[in-house]
């Protein structure tokens, strides 16, 4: 079997029309990082202006104002991750999902880690002033101070979700499992707030304390039930998305086509995904990221799913004519990133889906993209003859990389081209790279394979564009 399997050559290759584009300015996103390093300055001021600095005088004094500034950085940094993740349009847009959930991640591990440091910090300075046991006197706080209670169980639900969020952790259960555990996070804030009201004298030593943290408090739960709850609702109904037809692409592979009026209203574009919900039986409350794999239409909508698990298998028995509610679109896995007219697209097993919707929908000359196509077996070259429909159409080249992964090497290529180095074969294919946008999607380790070998020939960092869908 060949290692590199060539396309047919175009049969006739009219510009295409430009599509909508998703933009947002550049300068949005150092807005928003700086944004969240001025939350953290204000709590450090409000701190200061409160006395935490005189506070500091005696070693009680000492550990007990360190675990309430602690304490104060955490519920920011917390309600800082719940932004993050709220799918606010201009955040989501600025950072896409990947970036958002390393973000995420990297923001509620030091919101953690204060957060247990603040538990310490407190009852051994309550210890030491009282001059008793600091076990002891965690218990009496947990049971006699106003609203504690409810703030160690919401404490112990973080830890839960926390623990759960490690990566060995997450390898051992299903998406739909860890995606219920996750929820538990918004309950264990709500607990939290309580105490934070009742007994944290930073939260109302003035008013201009008081008004900035109801002020962050209402952005995030707003932001909760605007974007999450309320946005996805109302488009869900207004545009009456219902399955049209379920198609077999392989044995484990479908596409499901969905229809629904006003479409053209929705901001989306080739190549981002939505979560999906297929009102069509148990499960139905999860959602699940699936991406467009056509350009989008006035009238239907289209996602190519593999069967990973529960709810992709599940879609093989979607009936016609099922509701479905959507949260979207999200991502930056589309035309609107490109910077330069070369373009090449590098996909790998269903990673094809936003990728072939992609190469549908970009405005390209002859020769202008590139697609790079790479699977386990012939039979495993999902959407092919429509990938060369397209290829035919608006002259775009593409290439099939079939075989087996090389063995005991890190690598995006098959097997029979371990003879050439990522990337050696990444030039001889597309041999002006360093001057295109790449964007790549399929298995994280395969697509860092890639990203490290397109670096490596010459393509800035900023022109790799990547979506995660890994959790």
């Amino acid at each position: 079997m060949a290692v590199l399997t060539e396309a047919p050559a175009p049969v006739r290759a009219p510009a295409t029309a430009p599509r909508r584009r998703v933009t947002t300015p550049r300068w949005w996103r150092d807005a928003v990082g700086a944004a969240t390093w001025a939350s953290m300055l204000v709590v450090v001021a409000l701190w200061v202006a409160g006395g935490g600095l005189q506070a500091m005088g005696t070693a009680g004094g000492a550990l007990t104002s360190l675990g309430r500034i602690t304490g104060l950085v955490a519920a920011d940094l917390l309600l800082v991750q719940v932004l993050l993740m709220a799918r606010i349009p201009v955040v989501e847009r600025s950072y896409g999902q990947d970036e958002l959930a390393r973000r995420h991640r990297l923001v509620g591990f030091w919101s953690f880690s204060l957060m247990l440091g603040h538990l310490v910090l407190i009852a051994a300075g309550y210890a030491v002033t009282a001059g008793i046991n600091p076990i002891v006197q965690f218990w009496e706080m947990v049971v006699d101070y106003p609203g504690m209670l409810l703030a160690t169980a919401g404490t112990a639900l973080i830890v839960m979700v926390a623990l759960t969020s490690l990566r060995r952790a997450r390898r051992k259960l299903r998406y739909e499992s860890w995606h219920l555990l996750h929820l538990y996070a918004y309950l264990g804030v709500g607990l939290a707030i309580p105490h934070m009201l009742w007994t944290g004298q930073e939260f109302l030593a003035s008013p201009v304390a008081t008004a900035y943290w109801w002020t962050l408090w209402t952005a995030a739960a707003g932001s909760i039930l605007v974007w999450r709850v309320g946005v996805p609702l109302v488009r869900s109904l207004v545009h009456d998305v219902r399955v049209e037809r379920v198609v077999r692409e392989g044995p484990d592979v479908v596409s499901v086509v969905m229809s629904g009026r006003g479409l053209d209203r929705l901001p989306m574009a080739a190549g981002q995904f939505m979560n999906w919900r297929f009102l069509s039986g148990p499960g139905w409350t999860r959602a699940h990221p699936y991406s467009l794999s056509a350009a989008p239409t006035d009238t239907t909508l289209r996602v190519t799913v593999k069967d990973l698990g529960d709810g992709s298998h599940a879609l093989a028995s979607v009936r016609p004519g099922a509701r479905v509610l959507f949260e979207g679109p999200y991502g930056r896995l589309h035309a609107g990133g490109r910077t330069r007219r070369g373009v090449t697209l590098v996909a790998s097993g269903i990673g094809i889906s936003p990728l072939r919707a992609l190469l549908e929908d970009l405005d390209q000359r002859p020769g202008e993209v590139t697609l790079l196509y790479r699977a386990r077996s012939e039979a495993d070259l999902v959407l092919r003859g429509e990938i060369e429909r397209l290829a035919a159409r608006t002259g775009a080249r593409v290439y099939y990389l079939v075989g087996r992964r090389i063995a005991g090497r890190h690598s995006w290529l098959p097997e029979a081209a371990a003879h050439l180095s990522d990337e050696q074969a990444l030039l001889a294919l597309v041999p002006d790279i360093a001057a295109h946008d790449v964007f790549v999607c399929g298995a994280t380790g395969w697509m860092d394979a890639v990203e490290k070998a397109a670096l490596a020939a010459g393509v800035p960092a900023a022109n790799i564009h990547t979506e995660r869908f890994s959790w």
